[in-house]
């Protein structure tokens, strides 16, 4: 579609959208009234930095229902992040919801090559995660034979992927590299399994992984993108050629901001990426403010297709992390840790090794806790580690310290040393 096709057509749905949520979304009409915005003052796309932005401290507060446009009989779906602090955001699907977020996966299976001829392995999480149910749902409107096998069980994962000949393997970057680490040691050599394509998100990656998972496993590795503040991954995928991820933009408009004063930043520029749900009905969120800081080109693609382009991610202008495909704030840590007892003196310490993320939390014990028996500590480490898990879902190696051996700062305290070089 022609670059000016697409912007009628997002100026279209945007009008819509902003009367539907202006009526039915309590807490967003206050922000607009706040501003002095009224739906009759949004007459297209060009309007659109007259909305106000939400984040997600908004969809916290608004638990759990409080962001909803449809009654919730109409709903058919949830899926839920992994929370922070205990506060979960919950998005809502109608089933028209459902189908257009499935449309925009069966694209980024397409993309990636993909036919009814294909048999798409999902190893994705399933659940409340979105992964699964995504890539899962596109499969099925591609017409592909589709494997739901979640995540994990790598021996069954590798049964059913030779016997069955999957050609597309869908799951997170550090998963698949250990899918290829474990088909080596089984003896597999790359041009043995009969994948072509593999679809990998949901956490930070650079190109040299890529590369490594592409010669382990034979393949072509393609990035996709999404939240489920905005309905999971397909918001944005790659093409064949790699460079850069195409924005779904029938369905979402992008920005990108200053993430200090919050105004719109040219394409080409490195911004904060900010989506509008143009056609969701239950959880159509205007203005939303992801946090991920990116660039935006519309340069033709040698793919043809016209939509704008979004580069990786290259970090935040949050302090949250993406480990093993969760996102996790020190700030859940440190609830974990006041509540267990301890003071919050701590430092997590994140890295990458064989292609796989290592968490490693670092607790100053208090002088009364301090124990000179090996035996003691192990217990409470063992103790406090199960008590982060359950906080974020995925288990840390907790390392407890003596009194005021975790370097102090003058200024701000340093949490976290990521030693990924995600970014670079």
């Amino acid at each position: 579609m022609p670059a000016e096709r697409i912007r009628d057509l997002q100026s279209e749905k945007l009008t819509s959208q902003v009367r539907h949520v202006y009526d039915h979304v309590p807490y967003y009409r206050s922000l607009m009234d706040q501003k002095g915005v009224r739906p009759e003052d949004i007459r297209g796309i060009k309007d659109i930095g007259k909305l106000p932005f939400l984040s997600k401290e908004d969809l916290r507060e608004t638990y759990p229902y409080g962001m909803l446009a449809v009654p919730l009989s109409d709903c058919v779906r949830i899926q839920s992040t992994s929370g922070t602090t205990g506060k979960r955001v919950i998005a809502y699907y109608t089933q028209h919801d459902v189908d257009l977020w499935e449309e925009c996966c069966a694209r980024a299976i397409v993309a990636a090559g993909g036919s009814r001829e294909d048999v798409v392995q999902v190893c994705y999480g399933y659940g409340l995660f979105t992964g699964g149910p995504g890539l899962n749902g596109g499969s099925h409107k591609v017409g592909s034979l589709t494997l739901p096998m979640s995540s994990g069980n790598t021996d069954r994962q590798i049964q059913f992927m030779m016997d069955l000949k999957a050609t597309i393997l869908c799951c997170t970057p550090s998963y698949a590299s250990y899918i290829g680490e474990s088909l080596k040691e089984s003896g597999y050599k790359p041009e043995d399994n009969f994948l072509k394509a593999g679809i990998f998100g949901a956490e930070p990656w650079t190109e040299e992984m890529r590369r490594d998972i592409e010669r382990l496993l034979g393949i072509k590795a393609y990035d996709i993108y999404g939240l489920t503040e905005t309905s999971g991954p397909g918001v944005a995928f790659e093409c064949a050629a790699q460079n850069g991820m195409h924005i779904n933009e029938d369905h979402f408009y992008a920005e990108i901001i200053d993430p200090a004063t919050g105004e719109p930043l040219p394409d080409g520029e490195k911004g904060e990426l900010v989506f509008t749900s143009l056609d969701k009905e239950a959880f159509p969120l205007l203005r939303y403010r992801t946090r991920d800081i990116c660039v935006l080109t519309r340069e033709k693609c040698s793919c043809g297709r016209t939509h704008v382009r979004m580069s990786k991610p290259m970090g935040r202008s949050d302090d949250m992390m993406i480990i093993r495909g969760v996102n996790v704030f020190p700030s859940q840590i440190e609830a974990v840790l006041l509540k267990e007892g301890y003071a919050p003196n701590y430092l997590i310490e994140v890295d990458r090794v064989n292609n796989s993320d290592t968490l490693d939390v670092y607790v100053e014990l208090l002088p009364e806790q301090f124990t000179d028996t090996v035996g003691g500590i192990t217990a409470m480490e063992k103790k406090l580690a199960g008590a982060i898990r359950t906080m974020l879902g995925i288990g840390p190696i907790v390392h407890l310290v003596a009194p005021k051996s975790i370097k102090r700062s003058e200024g701000k305290a340093v949490r976290v040393i990521d030693k990924r070089k995600l970014h670079d």
